[in-house]
């Protein structure tokens, strides 16, 4: 069977290479022409000997997805692909643009285990982890995407789309790599940043693996009675044992952390909850995102109003508090909300 070739690091591609009897030079001559040139064909890669060439093809499949769906916001210009994947599994990805560059937020599972109530991603069952090769897939197409249409690169990756993070971490570590080598997708740590809902082990290790990696917490809310019925995982990993691997995550990096902060009208956004979210914040190397939230069709939750309130509280003790601007409300950009309505309407 041939081997995707985007689910090999460097180091991999090199010792394949040389085990079907091509030069270990041309693992970096791939990676050159996959992340740096565009090139999906090993035919046109032409440095590498045309004697090799059939090698490569008898060995090596360069295997990208099947776009089957773009849709594009008219306001902020927000792009949501919708991948259909070699086993026929759907996937989502999304091309953002801010005033400093562009942004890709990618999917790391088929679905999710975490079931977070006011997640579309949430209410998707769980099907598969995705391969590291098809987590560095939606990086690629989405930036040749950007390449054609708007002659620019993608600066920045957060990996917040469908699936927990954590729950594949084998296969985002991989992928991670991939996208750190400088001689392929050379995108420096600091440009990446991983979302999980709190699996402390996994935060840990993280430290140590991806020190310079950023890291969001998916906290949306301030105390285990709450946070357990927004998000199951809180009852297996309640506050306490989460925010013991922050404070250790913090201790072996010394880099701030994110808190990700989902304002829910009449839920979440409570002076109580206020209150409460300063007390596990305002001593903590991190800083606050406040959320406004992007409706779904499966749940009756209302963005909250108070969201400048809240910010200007959090202030109030120095934590330092953003707000995520709101991307691709009229595209279905939510993680999950895509491929459902699609799923639905086949």
């Amino acid at each position: 069977m041939k081997q995707n070739v985007y689910n090999f690091t460097l180091k991999e591609l090199e010792e394949f290479c040389v085990s079907i009897n091509a030069k270990k030079f041309n693992a970096t001559q791939i990676f050159e022409w996959l992340y740096k040139k565009d090139i999906n064909d090993f035919a046109q890669m032409s440095n590498i000997a045309k004697t090799t060439i059939p090698l490569l093809n008898e060995h090596l499949i360069i295997d990208q997805f099947k776009v089957e769906r773009i849709q594009i916001d008219p306001v902020d210009e927000t792009t949501k692909f919708l991948f259909r994947l070699s086993d026929n599994n759907l996937i989502e990805t999304v091309l953002m643009k801010f005033n400093w560059g562009y942004s890709v937020c990618i999917s790391t599972e088929i679905g999710c285990a975490m079931g977070c109530k006011f997640c579309a991603s949430g209410q998707l069952k769980l099907k598969r982890k995705l391969t590291a090769g098809e987590i560095v897939t939606q990086y690629v197409i989405a930036n040749q995407y950007l390449h054609k249409n708007k002659n620019e690169t993608i600066g920045n990756i957060v990996v917040m789309g469908i699936g927990e993070p954590f729950d594949n971490y084998d296969n985002l570590l991989k992928a991670l790599n991939i996208f750190n080598d400088p001689r392929g997708i050379g995108l420096g740590k600091r440009k990446i940043t991983v979302s999980t809902c709190g699996l402390p082990e996994k935060i840990i290790q993280f430290a140590i693996d991806q020190p310079q990696a950023g890291l969001a917490i998916s906290l949306h809310a301030p105390n285990d009675e709450l946070r357990s019925q927004l998000m199951p995982i809180n009852k297996a990993y309640p506050l306490k044992k989460l925010f013991n691997a922050v404070d250790e995550y913090i201790k072996l990096t010394n880099g701030r952390i994110s808190f990700e902060y989902i304002m829910l009208e009449g839920i979440n956004d409570t002076d109580e909850c206020l209150d409460q979210l300063i007390s596990l914040t305002k001593n903590r190397l991190c800083f606050v995102n406040l959320i406004a939230y992007n409706p779904t069709s499966h749940a009756d939750f209302k963005c909250s109003k108070r969201i400048e309130y809240f910010k200007n509280r959090l202030n109030q003790f120095n934590i330092i508090t953003t707000l995520r601007l709101e991307r691709g409300t009229k595209i279905d950009a939510a993680c999950g909300q895509l491929k459902a309505k699609y799923e639905k309407q086949a």
